[in-house]
């Protein structure tokens, strides 16, 4: 269905990263990582190049910590990173400038870390083997801004025009409805509450996988589009009855307690303005054509 924004008003812009460096902290000295359970873990993290996830596949399974598809980028510069994490939209088109893959061209698939650390890029599986950490990345940044007119009180965050034409939806008596392909309730809300909408991700807690299948999310992947019910994102990640966000699953799941599938958040309303349908196999990867 079509719907009506603003998109011919809203300014593009660039901005730059380059290749990201899986980091560990200094400290404590030790790398390891706890589980639920409190077992130590040493898994890769977020971060570089990935050579063998991409945007498409299970979200479960990995022996990794919230893994990013495909490539990761950031900036140096800790304001500049930030406003790349800001403006860069899911959707957006994002194009290598320097070493030996430039010119190729990727999608901004997601955003990370819970204070906007990282933008994900997808490029495909050859064009991942040609680049190197701190290859130069630029983003043909454009959503910042976004609007329905029709459904003013509906807030957009981090969303392409592109990619919001070609998302299934409808209206529904004045409610804006997105096809989904879940439903995460909001007891399943965790690393991200309470921190800025604008950049970053919202994870699903997937400690109890039992509860997890009893919702039908044990099989989401990587792209999928999902309803956050009883979220309000419009400012700080919050639990508002009534509320409803939609987001797309970004990074892999992980052995954290309060952390699973991260969640780029793309939309949301505070009173119903916002709904969702069943629309099984909503994924960004057909939607966009990511080609493997």
């Amino acid at each position: 269905m079509t719907i009506q924004t603003n998109a011919a008003d809203i300014v593009t812009v660039s901005a730059m990263g380059q290749v990201a460096n899986p980091s560990l902290s200094g400290l404590p000295a030790e790398p390891y990582r706890l589980d639920a359970d409190g077992n130590a873990f040493l898994w890769p993290t977020f971060g570089g190049i990935v050579y063998n996830v991409s945007v498409g596949d299970s979200a479960f399974g990995w022996a990794g910590d919230c893994i990013h598809p495909s490539v990761s980028i950031a900036h140096p510069d800790a304001n500049k990173n930030r406003g790349l994490n800001v403006f860069a939209c899911v959707g957006n088109e994002a194009m290598i400038t320097s070493g030996a893959a430039k010119g190729a061209r990727g999608v901004v698939t997601g955003k990370s870390g819970r204070f906007s650390d990282q933008v994900i890029i997808h490029f495909d599986v050859e064009t991942r083997r040609k680049l190197a950490v701190d290859d130069q990345i630029l983003v043909k940044s454009e959503g910042v801004g976004l609007a329905v007119p029709d459904c003013p009180d509906v807030a957009f965050k981090s969303l392409s025009p592109r990619l919001f034409d070609a998302l299934p939806k409808k209206m529904d008596s004045g409610t804006l409805m997105m096809g989904v392909c879940g439903i995460v309730p909001p007891h399943f809300v965790g690393a991200g509450a309470g921190l800025t909408s604008e950049g970053g991700s919202l994870h699903i807690q997937s400690t109890d996988r039992a509860e997890l299948t009893k919702h039908g999310l044990d099989g989401l992947r990587l792209g999928d589009v999902v309803a956050i019910q009883d979220t309000d994102s419009r400012y700080n990640h919050g639990y508002l009855r009534g509320a409803m966000s939609i987001g797309i699953v970004g990074q892999t799941d992980g052995p954290r307690a309060g952390y699973g599938p991260g969640m780029t958040v793309v939309m949301t309303a505070p009173a119903g303005q916002l709904g969702c349908y069943a629309a099984p196999g909503t994924n960004i990867a057909d939607i966009l054509e990511l080609s493997a």
